[in-house]
Formats: structure tokens, C-alpha cells, sequence
């Protein structure tokens, strides 16, 4: 009971910081994930390097990742315009390039790993939570009316924190049936079924509030986030499994790291900014 309560507070400082940033401002937005950017990326970037084999600049990469995702913020500003596009990304680019020409100069045993762990923080970590702007920014054609920025970003958060709430209490109640049980053995099907359907669900009272899409498009939204940001999931749990640790991290109570807080948008944040370009080319009514 006393863990639950921590975990329990915990949360609810997490989604009041978390929405409070979202729906102040757009400055107030790319703050919040420029701050979660960093902090994930090190996060990572610590638990990958634990077996001493891989040897990187964590303030360089983390500067790197903190400039794309101001990119992609910038870019959302001037409306994706070529040359402002181009020039924006440029100095993203140039410390890419520095990755793999500092590894020819180093003396390390295992230049492949320590780009490999560079590239994968930049793919699994920096370009999802930049991909973030997108949904904020971006009017789809699927939209009947605009959007506000906010609308998406919080719709999302909504679905994630419904599904992993569900279905930490529907497995705990009635459980038994495990879902991946080689990468993840407390998590069943019965919890992932009673998650999804409380998403869904919830998914009916948003439409109520955000009419530029209809209750069937958020239908379909609620259903990629419960997918996706599962296998988000189980992703994060492969990582740690594979390095032998039960958290990324210890610095929130009751959850761990910021990525244990994460691992469920790395991959919902790119699964609905599919979804919706998708929607807007062939819409569903």
C-alpha cells in the first residue's frame, strides 16, 4: 500500500507538470520535452554504457539531441518552408557526421557499439519526442475545423495513461493469461484486453470535447496508441532485461526513470503521426 501511494503521487505530479506544460504555451511545450529529451538520453545513454564497453560523449550527444528536437520546433514555426527547413537542420547534420569521424580518431575497443548506441538513442529517444511538434503543429486534412495545438499531444497522453491504468488493474485483478512472458512475465492478455478497452471507451468522451475529428477517427487513434505504445513497452522491458536491470533509472518514486515513464510514447508519438497523415489521404468516414 505504501508503494502504491508513492507511485500513486508520483503520478499525479507527473500529469499535472506534464499538461500544465502542454496547455500553457508552445514555448512552454517544447521546454517540457527539450527537458525530457535530455534527461531520457542520458538516462539511456547510462544504462547502455553500465558493462564499461561503450565509451561516449554524453554532453555532446545530448546537446545534439536537445537541437533536433528545436529544430523540429523552429521548422513547425516558419510552416516547413524548404530553405528554412534545410538551414535549421544543418548543424543536426554536422553532429552526426562528428559521431562517425570521432570514433576514426578514438581509441576505443568497440567504435561500432558506441555509435550504435549513439544512432539508437537518436532513432529510439530524440526522434520520436521531436516527431511531438508534428502532432502539435501540424493542421491534418483529416481535421474538420482547426485544431488546437494542444488538443493531439493531450488526447495522446489521455489514451496512454487510460490504457497502462487499466491494464495495471485489470491484471492485477484478473490476470492470468501472460502476454509476452519472455520480455515482460507480469503483463497478460487479460490487462492488455481490459486497457484497450477503457481507452476505446475514453476515446468517446474525447471526441465530445475535441469535435475536428469525428468519434471514429479518435476510435482509430485510441487503438494505435494502445498498440503501439504497448509495444513501446515491451521494448523498454527487452532493453532492460537484456542489461540486467528492473528500472532505467530512480529518480521519480514509484515509476523509475524517465524512460520507464516514456517507453510508451517513443513509439505511440510516430504510430499516430502516421495514423493521421493516413486518415487524411483515405479517411475512415
Amino acid at each position: 500500500m505504501k508503494n502504491f501511494i508513492i507511485r500513486a503521487l508520483t503520478a499525479i505530479a507527473i500529469v499535472a507538470v506534464q499538461v500544465l506544460c502542454t496547455y500553457l504555451s508552445p514555448l512552454s511545450l517544447a521546454l517540457l520535452f527539450i527537458v525530457l529529451t535530455a534527461l531520457t538520453v542520458n538516462e539511456f545513454l547510462s544504462i547502455v554504457s553500465m558493462n564499461g564497453e561503450i565509451k561516449v560523449s554524453r554532453p555532446i550527444i545530448i546537446i545534439g539531441s536537445c537541437y533536433l528536437f528545436f529544430a523540429f520546433w523552429l521548422n513547425s514555426l516558419v510552416k516547413g518552408e524548404t530553405a528554412g527547413a534545410l538551414v535549421l537542420f544543418t548543424p543536426y547534420l554536422l553532429f552526426l557526421l562528428y559521431s562517425y569521424i570521432k570514433e576514426l580518431y578514438s581509441k576505443d575497443t568497440n567504435p561500432i557499439a558506441n555509435l550504435g548506441a549513439i544512432m539508437l538513442s537518436q532513432l529510439y529517444i530524440v526522434l520520436p519526442l521531436s516527431l511531438i511538434n508534428v502532432l502539435a503543429f501540424t493542421q491534418f486534412d483529416c481535421f474538420s475545423s482547426a485544431a488546437s495545438y494542444y488538443a493531439i499531444p493531450l488526447a495522446m497522453y489521455i489514451f496512454i495513461w487510460i490504457n497502462d491504468t487499466g491494464a495495471y488493474l485489470t491484471g492485477v485483478t484478473i490476470g492470468r493469461h501472460r502476454l509476452f512472458p519472455r520480455i515482460s512475465p507480469k503483463k497478460s492478455w487479460e490487462g492488455s484486453i481490459g486497457g484497450a478497452l477503457l481507452t476505446i471507451a475514453s476515446s468517446f468522451a474525447v471526441a465530445q470535447f475535441f469535435t475536428f475529428m469525428n468519434a471514429w477517427q479518435w476510435v482509430g487513434m485510441a487503438l494505435i496508441v494502445v498498440v503501439f505504445g504497448t509495444f513501446g513497452d515491451l521494448t523498454e522491458s527487452m532493453i532492460k532485461r537484456h542489461i540486467g536491470i528492473k528500472d532505467s533509472g530512480h529518480i521519480l518514486p514509484g515509476h523509475g526513470g524517465f524512460l520507464d515513464r516514456l517507453d510508451s510514447m517513443l513509439f505511440a508519438i510516430p504510430a499516430v503521426v502516421v495514423y493521421l497523415y493516413a486518415i487524411s489521404l483515405f479517411p475512415l468516414a
